[in-house]
């Protein structure tokens, strides 16, 4: 090696650098990754419903190949299409694609071949295949949340929002509440009010459910912005127990002032912490009965918060209701959608069209789907700590392993590296 190759002395030792290791790959996991495709085929599934009308002649890269690549990557953390220029030589995904990447272009005009057909046949595509995991469940709780998600371009049906002062779109996500699985994710234009649309998705959703499991007893969870007259009526008509937030108004002010007046001069002057619930029966004007409420009326210490919820869940009192189900939904939605947005990436829907970005949202969310996959191999093992690791961790501390490939005329040999800190978590996850 000549003092070219030196870059810098450490005492009197020479620090030196070329590039004649042998290829390695810092994404060695794919390996479990394939080895979950293969054992769930939820990549198989979708690529059997995206519509391929290219001309079958010059087809290189096959719909299923580039959905894997996609998906994969974004997996392994490369966010966009572009990324491809940084992978086109790496040799672990070489081998598990079983050929070269599809180029950018070939990707762009992937993602840009959605339209409005296909992007319903693939939100059918999933309701479909959640409800095939319902077997043997005897309740199911959906939680309904939302999204913004800003833009910083010319994408289609980007439009201001009031209530995030941005322009952006509007994600919508139904969660499974024990599962965290999506039951659907829905892309909204960026004006959009959080109820908008809901009401019916979820009676298409629970069409499908109830078809297939008629028995199955159903409880909603959401915030306040997806209280509305339709979801009560289609609560009652579909037998649905459920807790909703409902922002306060004059009536509800009313209703709760005296309890406000006695904890402000017990607790809130003394700086001190206390929470008291009332229940009451409650219509607004356009509802068509009157629900039960419930109010919790908080000192905290640092001043008075008050939050009401509409809650038919008849075995529980308001303190139950509250925090026995009512607030879980900040671990199993609000913080899944975290996951998916800002760790999967749906946060960067920047194709032009509204139709591809809603596309590229669903690619987001099968990332999330096939880190869900690693969660449940994680629980199978001894290893506790790594049951409570989110998207992030599993990516850094798991996925992101160097290693290098062998292919002899047989057989094909990934090697990891000694000093990979979780290679007996990895081992066990592999050969599940």
């Amino acid at each position: 090696m000549s003092n070219k190759d030196t870059v810098f002395y450490r005492g009197r030792t020479a620090i030196n650098m070329d590039f004649s290791a042998d290829a390695v790959s810092s994404d060695g996991a794919v390996l479990l990754l394939e080895k979950l495709e293969r054992k769930h085929r939820i990549l198989h599934y979708f690529s059997q419903v995206v519509p391929d009308c290219r001309d079958p002649f010059r087809i290189v890269h096959p719909i299923d190949k580039l959905l894997k690549q996609r998906v994969f990557t974004m997996v392994q953390g490369y966010e966009d299409a572009n990324d491809v220029q940084y992978l086109k030589n790496d040799p672990l995904l070489k081998d598990i694609l079983e050929g070269g990447l599809a180029s950018q272009p070939t990707m762009s005009r992937f993602e840009n071949g959605f339209d409005k057909h296909s992007v319903f046949a693939l939100c059918n595509a999933w309701v479909d295949r959640y409800v095939l995991t319902l077997a043997g469940r005897e309740q199911l709780v959906i939680d309904i949340d939302g999204t913004d998600d800003p833009t910083h371009g010319e994408q289609q049906l980007s439009m201001f929002n009031g209530y995030y002062g941005q322009f952006m779109y509007n994600e919508l996500f139904f969660h499974d509440g024990d599962t965290g699985q999506i039951i659907l994710p829905v892309l909204r234009p960026g004006n959009s009010h959080s109820n908008k649309w809901y009401v019916a998705i979820l009676k298409r959703i629970l069409k499908k459910i109830r078809a297939a499991y008629p028995g199955l007893k159903i409880i909603v969870r959401a915030d306040s912005g997806f209280s509305c007259p339709a979801f009560y009526q289609l609560a009652d008509d579909f037998g649905l127990k459920f807790a909703v937030g409902i922002a306060a108004n004059e009536t509800l002010k009313k209703k709760t002032a005296r309890a406000e007046k006695a904890v402000r001069h017990l607790f809130v002057s003394n700086n001190t912490k206390h929470q008291h619930f009332i229940s009451y029966t409650y219509q607004a004007g356009t509802w068509h009965k009157p629900q039960q409420c419930y109010s919790k009326i908080e000192s905290t210490g640092k001043g008075l918060n008050v939050r009401h919820i509409v809650s038919n869940m008849e075995e529980a009192d308001a303190r139950s209701i509250y925090f026995g189900f009512y607030v879980k939904r900040g671990e199993a939605s609000e913080n899944r959608i975290k996951e998916v947005k800002n760790m999967c990436f749906s946060d960067r829907l920047s194709d032009h069209g509204f139709w591809p970005n809603f596309f590229r949202l669903f690619l987001s969310s099968l990332s999330y789907e096939i880190f869900l996959l690693v969660k449940e191999a994680i629980k199978k093992t001894g290893f506790e700590a790594a049951k409570k690791w989110q998207v992030d961790t599993i990516r850094a501390s798991l996925l992101k392993i160097g290693a290098t490939i062998k292919t002899t005329k047989r057989k094909v040999y990934y090697r990891f590296s000694k000093a990979f800190v979780h290679q007996e978590l990895f081992r066990q996850l592999v050969f599940q």
